[in-house]
């Protein structure tokens, strides 16, 4: 009588149940026995045996490495669940978008208006919720957050009442974007190298507006600006909340809330390309000066921190012989929280790995052309609190003016940027 046919997948659900797979073993030996003479089958079977022996002990090899990829994932992200409903009906809100800002970590609620967002653990968010025509909001959000299963949100119909503040006050441009739109990009996007490889491709959901008497431009956005950055290989979504220039000053202020998503490369050029651009608009960045703050390794990471004194008119750059003393650097260890509070509410900080933009040079003539140097002002008595990723609040208490102002949404890099090791 032939042998019957013997088929034992090796699949990963496999692994998980080795059972099974070792009784449909036993059975194909005593299928093999029974239809072959005792010596054939001997040297037939041994052979075997000693294979079913080694992919034993393979697939117990597989079940560790899979335990320790769950266990470094679990260790490497934290999970945040919730959901999203209707200020006014209770209703659950569905494909209501929820991530954290400045990130490439965000989801959309389902039918029920539930979500769950993985995020990288070692930090914290700003964890915001936006929908077509409701107000945004936005929680602050860490490791800790874990802990609380069902975050809830409330979300609110926008009242119409500010919007038509700011028509009845100024003027809509009908052709806002052939007027304003090159500026718009060049106060928001930015003129550097990485900005100019950006692209709105939705510009029509911008709106102009200008305010004859007080010389004033402000852009509304119906719905999140969406950029391509060829760049640094990212595809932005920003959710807008105001962008306003002040001609009188030539000051441009915004506010809004982005949501990287990495573009996937061509090939393995682009994708070096991208992670070479994305590394150096990282280097001397606020995220780059932030994490350093954390970490205790401005020197060695590039960066000098000195106190800006005013008499008068007359300011004075006064070098610090230990920059996390003049901070009043803390950090508690329970939450991993650093609180800084600079014993001056004025500091430059010099960055010296690399020098300012060309451009950059060519606008502003007093400035360094060795290194680069922003000036940060802290309100006075208030602290700012940074999470190891970088992320830091309340940001509302920082003004920032120098280098950093100049490069803008064009050469930013998402708070679960990671710098990547140099290939031995």
């Amino acid at each position: 009588m032939p042998a019957q046919e013997c088929n034992i997948s090796l699949t990963i659900d496999g692994l998980a149940s080795w059972g099974t797979q070792l009784k449909k073993v036993s059975r194909c030996f005593n299928s093999i026995i029974r239809s072959m003479k005792l010596k054939t089958a001997r040297r037939f079977v041994n052979p075997l045996i000693k294979f079913f022996l080694s992919m034993k002990t393979l697939l117990f090899f597989f079940n560790l490495v899979f335990l320790s990829a769950a266990s470094f994932a679990q260790s490497s992200y934290f999970t945040i669940t919730g959901k999203v409903i209707d200020a006014a009906t209770q209703s659950p809100m569905q494909a209501a978008s929820v991530f954290a800002q400045n990130t490439t970590m965000g989801t959309a609620t389902d039918a029920d208006g539930n979500f769950k967002l993985y995020l990288t653990s070692g930090g914290g968010y700003d964890l915001v919720v936006t929908f077509s025509g409701y107000e945004t909001v936005i929680k602050r959000i860490s490791t800790a957050s874990e802990e609380d299963k069902n975050i809830v949100f409330t979300i609110r119909k926008k009242e119409s009442v500010m919007e038509d503040v700011v028509i009845k006050s100024s003027n809509e441009v009908p052709d806002g974007w052939e007027k304003y739109g090159n500026f718009f990009i060049e106060n928001f996007i930015g003129k550097t190298n990485n900005s100019k490889q950006c692209t709105i491709t939705n510009n029509e959901v911008l709106k102009f507006y200008y305010n004859k008497r007080k010389n004033r431009l402000k852009v509304l956005a119906s719905a999140p600006i969406e950029i391509q950055n060829q760049a640094l290989g990212y595809k932005l979504k920003y959710t807008l909340d105001s962008f306003t220039h002040e001609y009188g000053t030539q000051a441009s202020t915004y506010t809004g809330y982005p949501l990287f998503e990495a573009l996937q490369p061509a090939d393995d050029l682009q994708k070096a390309t991208w992670q070479q651009n994305r590394q150096k608009a990282y280097k001397g960045s606020m995220l780059h000066f932030m994490r350093s703050v954390y970490h205790q390794t401005l020197k060695e990471e590039g960066f000098e921190i000195q106190f800006v004194a005013k008499n008068n008119d007359l300011e004075t750059a006064v070098k610090l012989p230990n920059f996390y003393g003049a901070l009043n650097y803390q950090k508690d260890d329970s939450t991993l929280l650093v609180d800084i509070l600079p014993n001056q509410p004025d500091m430059a900080v010099l960055y010296s790995k690399e020098a300012p933009d060309t451009g950059y040079v060519e606008q502003n003539e007093e400035t360094p052309g060795k290194f680069q140097l922003s000036v940060i002002n802290i309100g006075n008595s208030e602290s700012i609190a940074i999470e190891q990723n970088g992320y830091y609040f309340d940001q509302n208490n920082i003004v920032i003016t120098g280098y950093w102002t100049w490069e803008k949404i064009g050469d930013m890099v998402p708070y679960d940027y990671e710098v990547k090791a140099p290939n031995p």
